[in-house]
């Protein structure tokens, strides 16, 4: 009787301990699905960010809001920012139009700027986005003086969505 009383100990504590470290596989399995949920959650947020703000530019017919040279209005006729007045539209195709000038633009610098190219401007304009919703674009940006090429303007775009 002795024999089976410890040989019935014997097989409970080996079924805990089997039980046990089929819980800790498990446990284990888990983390590692959780940690693999995570990474593929984290990875695609960065996507999502980057595609909205991609979507956000391109949804939108930009109306100017204001133009600004040195902090001064630049929009009037026979000013610098004239020919930006008006609306901006950013293509999907990475074309689109500005105001009256026509040409291409895209992100750079992990999207938080846009270059504009275009045949009626010397040299490209690289933007800073300051803001960018569903409803208000910002830029800024430093553009060669036409009056003294060693000296720079200091221009912000401020647009509204239509």
């Amino acid at each position: 009787m002795q024999d089976e009383i410890h040989l019935k100990h014997y097989f409970d504590v080996e079924h805990c301990i089997f039980v046990l470290l089929e819980k800790i596989f498990t446990m284990k399995k888990l983390s590692l699905i959780a940690l693999v949920a995570l990474v593929f959650w984290f990875s695609s947020c960065n996507k999502t960010e980057e595609n909205d703000r991609f979507e956000l530019l391109t949804g939108a017919l930009w109306a100017s809001d204001s133009l600004l040279v040195d902090g001064l209005d630049a929009s009037g006729p026979g000013e610098i920012l004239e020919k930006f007045k008006g609306e901006a539209k950013f293509n999907r195709d990475a074309t689109g139009y500005f105001g009256s000038y026509t040409g291409n633009w895209r992100f750079a610098e992990d999207r938080t700027q846009i270059i504009i190219t275009t045949d009626s401007l010397p040299i490209p304009l690289a933007t800073i986005i300051d803001e960018l919703s569903s409803t208000s674009l910002r830029i800024t940006t430093a553009y060669p003086s036409l009056t003294n090429p060693d000296e720079d303007m200091h221009i912000r775009m401020t647009f509204n969505a239509k």
